[in-house]
């Protein structure tokens, strides 16, 4: 994937929060961004969101690296939806069981967005309110839908998404990693483009910018990420920066055709981050 994605991530504090309990990992080499937004008493949300993307970073790396034959499905490889399905499961077991093995991480979780960029297609995988945005040919478009209590009610038509910008009530999610024993993935695949920019950002963003500030931004700074993952920081903050604020931007610079072999194993290798070249993280 080198010289096929530019990829630039971003994470704050806030101005209100003590800690900042969201964590992205980003590895332009594999195609992986992943975003964890971590919940729970004091500290337990950075150890929950830790724990998913050092994980899930493990976890895809050696999947989509490994040559061991050992996990073909009758002949075939699993689809990288099928890989991220499997290695999120076994992440919200991991977070699951270290919540109910220490009393000062129970209740903890993580909301969770991730993408894996191969064969000129986005893999989508997603928890919670965590969001991605796709800006294409000028055109602003959320790819996510939330899990929460809001847009539950938004699509009973109890509320309007303008009036949700006010409510109370944004953080209250009805899907998270570790939280239960069992957690669903939505999962979906898109075709990616050069020029296409990619936006994954905790709702520490968008709370507190509207779609509208995103895609202004955006589409202005679109030829300057840095600048673009500054200044989003930079404006959620100037309207409150209630929360921690995270966001990760990868730009399609040209065609990746080519397909990711996706290989599963019962266990991960804990080096392989170092040895096919790691990621970077912001946490």
């Amino acid at each position: 994937m080198s010289g096929t994605l530019e990829i630039v991530a971003r994470t704050d504090p806030g101005l209100v929060r003590e800690h900042n309990e969201d964590v992205v990992f980003v590895n332009p080499d594999s195609g992986l961004v992943i975003l964890a937004d971590g919940m729970g008493g004091y500290n337990a949300g950075e150890v929950a969101s830790g724990l998913a993307a050092s994980f899930l970073a493990s976890a895809l790396t050696t999947s989509f690296f490994d040559p061991g034959p050992s996990a073909k499905e009758d002949g075939e490889y699993p689809s990288a939806a099928r890989c991220l399905e499997r290695s999120i499961d076994q992440a919200n077991t991991a977070i699951y069981n270290a919540a109910h093995s220490e009393s000062s991480f129970s209740g903890m979780g993580t909301t969770l967005v991730m993408g894996v960029f191969s064969d000129d297609r986005i893999t989508v995988a997603h928890v919670g309110d965590s969001r991605l945005y796709r800006l294409r040919d000028g055109q602003l478009a959320v790819m996510t839908r939330d899990h929460s209590l809001l847009q539950e009610q938004i699509d009973l038509g109890m509320i309007t998404v303008e009036e949700a910008r006010f409510a109370h009530n944004k953080n209250l999610v009805t899907r998270a990693l570790g939280v239960e024993p069992t957690v669903e993935s939505e999962i979906n695949e898109y075709g990616a483009l050069p020029g296409d920019i990619y936006l994954f950002c905790s709702d520490g963003l968008n709370d507190m910018l509207c779609d509208e500030d995103i895609h202004l931004t955006l589409q202005t700074l679109s030829t300057n990420l840095e600048l673009a993952a500054e200044q989003l920081i930079r404006q959620a903050n100037g309207n409150g920066g209630r929360d921690n604020i995270s966001v990760a931007l990868v730009k399609v610079l040209q065609a990746f055709p080519g397909r990711l072999e996706c290989r599963t194993r019962g266990e991960f290798d804990e080096e392989c981050d170092e040895e096919h070249g790691g990621g970077q993280w912001q946490s």
